[in-house]
Parts: structure tokens; sequence; C-alpha cells
């Protein structure tokens, strides 16, 4: 596509946008519902329609699989040019495709835009034995393999990579952090359940797809991946405070279908634009622990070829891939 054609597309957004509210838009969330990607499809779904920049409610349909690999191969061999179609994603579905386990790369799809971004946590049972982040380390540095630890992403994914960063901040050899045991479940949620049953001791996840256990009180987080405290939850230490300089975040945002017209595209961009400017989404995205953060169109583009390039070269220096 060439640069004048997006320049002809942006051109006549706002003479087309009509004709696309007028049919009714469908989000798909590559996961089983109650997960970020869920999450980031109905909130963002249902205030399309509220602030009336869809006419009809957006459907969401859940498409797990792969960690996003089904939904991905779904929209490039069957609804490249659905212009009513958004694609939940985030850093996680980036680091997939960036380690080749997705069925193309990032020139495939449009990316639209991100809204904002997620914290990453390492959480554990309410009473485990776990009581802070140096607790954990002396056990994975005492015996890599005897913490069995989970995520939403598989070894190599995003998940797994964050709590690798710490282990390589703790100084334990890449040798010896490659013994630590991981298991993959398709989602947060799925994964702290299985936590809570005793299947693993520790889950590496986003804030936001596992909230509702720290609010019951389930769980606990052991660190925030963050810089700062995480508004929702003040009093959850970060990484950073514990002396481990460690920090994750996973930004959420959408993509659409690589043969959509720029008119389309453009559209969609100037109405999540709308969307982001609205008290609605600021409230809606720090109530679920999320930070707001705004890249669209051609300069989201751009970020997510060169976080896709950032990932596989970090995943070739810790061995998950040649």
């Amino acid at each position: 596509m060439t640069a004048i054609s997006r320049v002809l597309g942006t051109a006549v957004v706002f003479a087309s946008l009509g004709a696309f509210q007028a049919q009714a838009a469908e989000c798909i969330a590559p996961a089983d519902p109650g997960g970020g990607w869920d999450f980031t499809c109905r909130t963002v779904g249902k205030l399309l329609h509220d602030l009336d920049l869809v006419d009809e409610p957006v459907q969401v349909t859940n498409m797990p699989g792969g960690v996003g690999a089904t939904a991905y191969a779904n929209v490039m061999s069957k609804r490249a040019d659905d212009e009513s179609l958004l694609v939940a994603t985030s850093t996680v579905g980036v680091t997939q495709i960036a380690q080749d386990k997705y069925p193309a790369g990032t020139d495939v799809m449009r990316w639209i835009a991100m809204l904002g971004t997620d914290v990453g946590v390492l959480v554990v049972p309410d009473d485990s034995e776990f009581e802070d982040l140096n607790d954990l380390v002396e056990a994975l540095k005492e015996d890599p393999g005897s913490v069995p630890t989970a995520g939403s992403s598989g070894a190599g994914g995003w998940d797994h990579i964050r709590l690798l960063m710490l282990a390589d901040e703790a100084g334990i050899s890449a040798e010896d952090y490659k013994q630590i045991r991981w298991v993959q479940f398709d989602g947060g949620s799925p994964a702290v359940t299985q936590m809570l049953g005793g299947q693993v001791d520790l889950v590496s996840t986003d804030l936001g797809e596992i909230a509702g256990f720290v609010e019951s009180g389930d769980i606990r987080i052991l660190a925030a991946l963050s810089d700062d405290p995480i508004p929702a939850f003040p009093d959850a230490p970060t990484a950073i405070e514990q002396g481990y300089d460690v920090t994750g975040y996973n930004w959420r945002g959408f993509y659409t279908g690589g043969e959509v017209s720029d008119e389309a595209y453009n559209s969609w961009v100037e109405r999540l634009s709308d969307l982001y400017e609205t008290d609605e989404w600021e409230e809606a995205a720090t109530s679920s622990g999320l930070v707001p953060v705004w890249r669209g169109g051609e300069e989201f583009e751009a970020y997510v070829n060169e976080q896709a390039d950032q990932m596989n070269q970090i995943s070739r220096e810790i061995g998950v891939i040649e």
C-alpha cells in the first residue's frame, strides 16, 4: 500500500464513516471468556455503542487457541477484507509472532490502535509460603525446578519471558533458569484457577486478567512489574521496591484484516481515538488496573513492528529461539 493511497484514505474517512456505522461490528477475543483479550473486546465494544460511535451493539466472539494463533489464521484466510471486524491483541500476541508461533508475520494485518497498557504481576495464593519476592528467588536459586509456575503463554511467551527476566536480574544463571517449570494455560484466569487448585505455585500474568481474584482475597500480588505502585492496588509491592529492577508491561489494542480498505481502517482509528479521549474510557481502564496510553494508525503499526523486532532479539538472547 502506497503512502499516497493512505493519505487519500484519510481524506475520505469522514465521508464514509456513516456507511461503516450502519454495519454491525464484531470483536474477536482470541481466548476464553474472562481474560484480558475478552475484557478488551467487551469493554471497548460496550463503550463504542454507549458513546454512539457505532450504531449497533458490538458482537463479541471468543475464539481461543494457540494464544491467539487460531484467530490470526482465521482472519488471515477468511476475513482479511472484513471491514466490520476488530480483533483484540497485546504484547503477548506480538511476542508469539516474533517467535514464529503464528502462521504469518505482522505484515498480514492492519494494526489499528492501542488504548492502554496492563501491568505484569507475579501472584501466589493468599496462603502461599512465599511472603515476598526474596522468598521466591531463594527457592529458585536452591532448586529452579522446585516451583511450578504458569501463565497464559507458552514457554518463551511474554508471561514466561517476564519471569525469566526476574530470574536473570536475581543472578540466576541462564542454565539454571531454563530449568524453571512452566505450564501454559489459555488465559490468566484459568491459570489462577489451576493455581488455587494446587496445580502450580505461582502465576505470571497481567493484572487486568486476574484483578477480581486479588479483590476477592483468594490471591495476592507478590510483585508488580511496574515502575510505580499500581493505582488500583497501591499496597502491592513492585519488584523494584524489593530490589529487582524489572518491569513488564502489556499493551492492549486491536488489529483488523490486511485487506481492509484505507477508508474502513481510518474509520476505526478515528472512532477508537474518540473513545480514548472520554472520561468513560479512563474510568473503565484505570478501575481494571490499565494505564491509558494511545498510539493509533501508522504510529501504532510502526510500534508493533519495532516491538516484534525487540521480542525476537530478547528471545534469542535467553535461548527461547535460535
